[in-house]
């Protein structure tokens, strides 16, 4: 993406709470700029009248000038020396007035044009399919929402004083034209071949950009990396090695940054030498060979003196709209949904589940996978059933959990709840059916009573306590420091893995589901925590719809029926006794998992 296509970026998000937005930014720019133009333009009759001359408008005046010189005709020529700062400074009084009202303005509107690209992208993550999730690194997601929201904002920061600094551009160079256009044309050549050799540095500072960006995913990556695999570094002795990988990867961000603070720094020297001293040293010499111009002379310097850091300011943000391209690209690239897989949003409410589940034929592919993760998968689930799904690692069993709860969308095939299509269901009223305990329990950084009651935000206190007694969580949480109000610290690092997974369970009961899946929940305990979690089963049994997944077989034997899955497909499915009894996979399963208790 090019410095052009950035602009036609930025502009619409100016818009994007108001309509009149850059029009206003634009019209106090220039409004401020001709305030400033005004104020310059009377340093020639102040001149004049300090210096005894006649005081009059040059011939080619800006509109407006004549009519203000022509009004201190009215005043004898002691008192013109004396009124005329108090114009000039009035017309900066102005200027700079509508310069901080444009600047709030401008502060206000870029707020909350932020917060819209932070809410955006956190709802995109939270929206978008899975899959393609699992397709993205999360330091590049990481960065996206923290790093690059800011310099997409910075970004239009840049723009908008690009905008303002160029409306004072153009005035002012009207004014020296209007002074002096032969010595203007000296002036434009030279800023011409200045603003060539700035636009070769500037396309250096657009790859820089782009390297910078991925430069600072990469050390998002290594940061989350560091983090999350502390236990299992340290482990295994591999703090040098996950050092030297961290340091590598921020060295890469700390070269990116000095390439383009050196570019940058360069623009200031590269005016100074080519512009202040040349330029300025050329009208000088011009300009001694009259001295009767001498006040128009001090203007156009003084003209000149204020448009020199303005080109280079001009020149300035244009290469750091180059350089922040890369982060204004991610942004907009991830939010751009052409792209992107969404759930499709059904427009059935689905009330309460009374019948049965059914899937027929259904098949899923994970993306750019050729090998279905299901295939052509058809049984059915009855209201009131503990249903258990077993089998070998990899046959499927998650997938078909995941599919159920429509965090993907199956492939082919459908999957019907009481006879409706489940793509025809608003997801909202379908998960709010649904509750699920998975191996994996997350904690959020909040109370245990706020945890408890996740999914259920409007359970009252004693619905959380029942949930917990169920969970036989009640007797741990009483001893925690502050009871139910007590913070679990981040992953709620404070609990046990038998005491986060049961309050998973009492978060899953208090939302009183029609569907419980326990993914694998019981996998990871010791015998007495998965006593309690059984026993918790074993009383909402009859009371709602159960789905397990287990690698424990002697947890399933309570179930109502069991589906056995290999290689995605459906190999056995029948009663516990029945399975036992045809001496299949699940009977070998059940075998080697008793020898391997024993």
């Amino acid at each position: 993406m090019t410095s052009r296509p950035v602009i036609t970026v930025l502009l619409p998000l100016l818009n994007m709470f108001s309509p009149w937005a850059l029009f206003l930014i634009v019209f106090l720019g220039i409004l401020a700029s001709v305030f400033e133009g005004y104020g310059i333009s009377l340093l020639i009759p102040f001149l004049q009248g300090m210096m005894g001359q006649t005081v009059n408008a040059a011939p080619h005046s800006p509109m407006g000038f004549s009519w203000l010189v022509d009004r201190f005709s009215y005043f004898s020529s002691e008192k013109w020396p004396l009124l005329l700062p108090f114009f000039i400074f009035g017309c900066i009084f102005l200027k700079n007035i509508i310069f901080y009202t444009n600047t709030l303005f401008f502060s206000w509107l870029n707020s909350k044009i932020r917060h819209h690209l932070c809410s955006k992208i956190f709802s995109q993550i939270m929206h978008v399919d899975l899959d393609y999730l699992a397709q993205v690194e999360s330091g590049k997601l990481m960065n996206t929402l923290a790093t690059d929201t800011w310099q997409t904002s910075r970004a239009l920061g840049v723009l908008v004083h690009l905008i303002t600094t160029t409306c004072t551009f153009l005035v002012l160079t009207l004014l020296l034209i209007l002074i002096s256009w032969n010595l203007t044309l000296m002036v434009a050549g030279a800023v011409l071949m200045i603003s060539l050799a700035i636009r070769v540095m500037n396309h250096r500072m657009e790859r820089l950009g782009r390297q910078s960006v991925h430069a600072n995913q990469t050390l998002a990556f290594r940061m989350l990396e560091g983090l999350g695999g502390m236990q299992v570094i340290r482990a295994f002795g591999r703090e040098t090695f996950e050092q030297e990988r961290f340091d590598d990867a921020s060295e890469q961000v700390r070269k990116n940054f000095m390439r383009l603070d050196m570019l940058s720094g360069a623009v200031s020297p590269l005016y100074e030498v080519l512009s202040a001293i040349l330029l300025i040293l050329m009208v000088l010499y011009i300009g001694a060979q009259n001295s009767e111009n001498l006040p128009a002379l001090l203007t156009f310097l003084f003209i000149l003196y204020r448009l020199f850091p303005m080109a280079k300011q001009i020149d300035e943000g244009r290469m750091a709209l180059s350089g922040l391209t890369g982060s204004v690209d991610n942004v907009m690239t991830f939010l751009d949904p052409c792209d992107k897989p969404y759930m499709p949003q059904g427009t059935v409410f689905f009330e309460k589940f009374n019948h049965s589940i059914q899937f027929k034929n259904v098949s899923f592919f994970y993306r750019k996978e050729t090998r279905p993760a299901l295939n052509k998968v058809s049984f059915s689930i009855s209201k009131g059933q503990t249903v258990a799904l077993v089998g070998p690692s990899g046959g499927g069993k998650s997938t078909l959990i995941q599919i159920l709860c429509r965090f993907y969308e199956v492939s082919q095939g459908v999957i019907c709840v009481d006879n409706t299509p489940l793509p025809e269901l608003t997801l909202k009223s379908w998960r709010k059916t649904i509750a699920m305990v998975s191996q994996d329990v997350y904690m959020f950084n909040t109370s245990v009573k706020e945890n408890i009651a996740y999914g259920s935000p409007g359970a009252d206190f004693s619905e959380i306590i029942n949930a917990a007694r169920m969970a036989h969580a009640h007797e741990f949480v009483k001893q925690l420091p502050q009871g139910y109000e007590t913070i679990l610290g981040e992953r709620g690092i404070r609990l046990s893995g038998g005491q986060k997974q049961r309050i998973a369970l009492a978060r899953a009961i208090v939302k009183k589901p029609d569907i419980l899946i326990l993914d694998e929940a019981t996998n990871a305990l010791d015998p007495l925590n998965e006593q309690f979690i059984q026993e918790a089963l074993d009383a909402l049994r009859g009371h709602c719809t159960i789905i397990i997944i287990a690698h424990r077989l002697a947890n399933v034997l309570k179930s109502d029926k069991i589906l056995v899955l290999k290689d995605g497909k459906i190999v056995e499915s029948g009663n516990p006794q029945d399975l036992l009894e045809q001496q299949g996979l699940f009977y070998q399963l059940y075998r080697a998992a008793r020898h391997h208790q024993e």
